[in-house]
């Protein structure tokens, strides 16, 4: 006899004031409207709770200047529905924040999502309750809600993280984080600014801001490969070219592109040609825009390690012919680790910033910074005064939006404590003794928007498996996250995937944070896509109750 399928619950229907749903989801970015949507579809009780005042995620919070796409915007944005991708026209190749907030909100309500949505508002706590296989969320003003299954949608890059400075409350003048910067126009013209960090938001900042401040100093820990965006508007023309291929686009992006791009790589090996041909190759691709200089590169740029020294000293070259001061040239050179084993950011101008005279580098790693003043900075060599200071100083990737929040599972473990020594998870999906907790990140290394369809959809599917066949809970294998992580270890082991450097791929830019696994799985989107069909076939690695 077929199970019996369980009943939808109401939305709003409160038992003792705690509201009682089918699926609650933690955030209203990317991924959350997108499960979001899913999981109306199927007819099911459903909110989506978010701190921010909008929905977006990243696309909310980060509105400091210059914040844009660094993916093609017709590939970032969503494939699950092709009357939307006709509807909506990108005005930029690399879309831009407001942009980019105004897609989503359009999302929203084109789908009929607000009335699920619940903003302004944090979940605090979340809290397994064993006997009746529900969750319930304690939220930031006390209330209470109780749903089967808990989403956790919260992203990569959202728990921003600041070095604990000392005195960074001494200072006299404004100081903003990228990430939380805010909604009213902040007026840097004329003003002295410090940017503390060079990673991709601290980029964007400083190549955006240099020409209007009067004194701009930039604080730099780790240098970067940069590559130059070369964005542009998108024409009438390339418009309808776009609308006439976005099925093939998207189909590219999730079948081709070992991380998920409109375009895959070289087959050829660079080792099979010549410096001066390899060289050729690597200067034709270099006027292309975004990440194809790199992607479209000889597949084992990634994989051999003279390919991947070949390629790093090709891009020492170019920052070298493009920064007039050979010394600032050399601070701003990685020499450490290749090209690939930490993010890429892109560019319009930046290095050419620091061939203007009001524009100064300053390398943490000569002269660290002891504590921030009443009036600036201090470091080893000196004291800088500033106006503003701005901390472009990145994230607690991955695990920190989950264990800033205190979840607790069976025989009330904190997922905190649970990763102590390290990131654990079956497919970065589920983890073991925390039944129906989705943990929804695309956190497989690629383009974010095409993994993201994948997990939310996954998610949706397992969920509907679930309740099909009337099960109470679901959650993995403790033998089934350890194969799991061996072969995350075993993808991160080739290539310039290897090389030892502080990332947040790994979690090692935030002190004290277990960082001996890789948060993000360094395999192929196909890989992935292939590991997350066979779990699905059969769920034989999960604990089904």
């Amino acid at each position: 006899m077929a199970a019996e399928i369980a009943e939808p619950v109401e939305t709003g229907r409160y038992d003792d004031d705690v509201e009682e749903l089918d699926v609650i989801i933690i955030g209203a970015g990317n991924l959350g409207l997108y499960q979001l949507y899913l999981i109306k579809r199927m007819g099911l009780s459903v909110r989506a709770y978010d701190d921010a005042g909008g929905v977006g995620g990243t696309w909310y919070w980060n509105r400091y200047p210059g914040a844009r796409f660094d993916s093609e915007s017709e590939s970032y944005g969503y494939s699950f529905s092709p009357e939307l991708t006709q509807e909506w026209d990108w005005k930029e190749h690399f879309s831009g924040q407001p942009e980019n907030e105004r897609y989503f909100n359009y999302v929203a309500d084109k789908f009929d999502l607000r009335d699920n949505i619940v903003l302004n508002t944090r979940v605090v706590a979340a809290t397994y309750d064993e006997s009746e296989a529900r969750w319930e969320i304690e939220l930031d003003d006390g209330r209470r809600s109780r749903a089967q299954f808990v989403v956790a949608a919260v992203g990569i890059l959202s728990a921003h993280y600041s070095p604990d400075f000392p005195g960074i409350d001494d200072f006299e003048g404004e100081s903003f984080h990228t990430s939380r910067w805010p909604r009213e126009p902040v007026d840097l013209r004329g003003k002295r600014v410090a940017v503390i960090g060079a990673g991709a938001s601290g980029v964007q900042v400083c190549q955006t801001i240099a020409a209007e401040v009067s004194q701009l100093t930039v604080y730099q820990r780790t240098p970067h490969y940069l590559v130059p965006l070369r964005n542009g508007p998108v024409t009438p023309e390339e418009q309808r070219q776009l609308k006439d291929r976005a099925a093939e686009i998207h189909r590219l992006c999730r079948e081709v592109s070992p991380v998920g791009f409109m375009y895959g790589p070289d087959p050829r090996s660079a080792l099979d040609y010549s410096k001066e041909e390899r060289w050729k190759v690597y200067e034709e691709l270099w006027t292309r825009p975004g990440f194809a200089k790199f992607l479209m590169n000889f597949s084992d740029l990634w994989t051999e390690d003279a390919a991947a020294d070949d390629y790093s000293e090709f891009v020492r070259e170019k920052i070298r012919e493009r920064v007039h001061d050979p010394k600032v040239a050399e601070k701003l050179t990685p020499r450490t680790y290749r090209f690939g084993a930490r993010r890429v950011p892109c560019e319009d101008n930046y290095y050419e910033i620091f061939n203007r005279n009001n524009v100064e580098l300053v390398s943490v790693l000569d002269t660290p910074i002891e504590r921030i003043t009443q009036k600036g900075i201090l470091t080893s060599d000196g004291e800088r005064e500033f106006d503003v200071i701005i901390y472009a100083t990145g994230f607690d990737s991955i695990t920190g939006s989950l264990t800033r929040m205190d979840i607790r599972g069976v025989d009330g473990q904190r997922l905190a404590d649970k990763w102590t020594e390290g990131f654990r998870t079956l497919l970065g999906m589920q983890t073991n003794g925390f039944p129906n907790l989705f943990i929804a990140m695309a956190s497989s290394f690629c383009n974010y928007t095409v993994c993201a369809e994948m997990v939310a959809e996954w998610n949706a599917n397992c969920i509907e498996f679930v309740r099909n066949r009337n099960f109470r809970s679901i959650h993995p294998h403790k033998e089934a996250e350890d194969r799991w992580m061996q072969h995350v270890r075993d993808a991160a082991s080739q290539g310039v995937a290897k090389d030892d450097v502080s990332s947040w791929f790994k979690g090692s830019n935030i002190p004290g944070k277990a960082s001996s696994t890789p948060l993000m799985y360094f395999g192929s989107l196909q890989a992935y896509r292939v590991e997350l069909l066979n779990a699905a076939r059969t769920f034989e690695e999960f604990i089904l109750e």
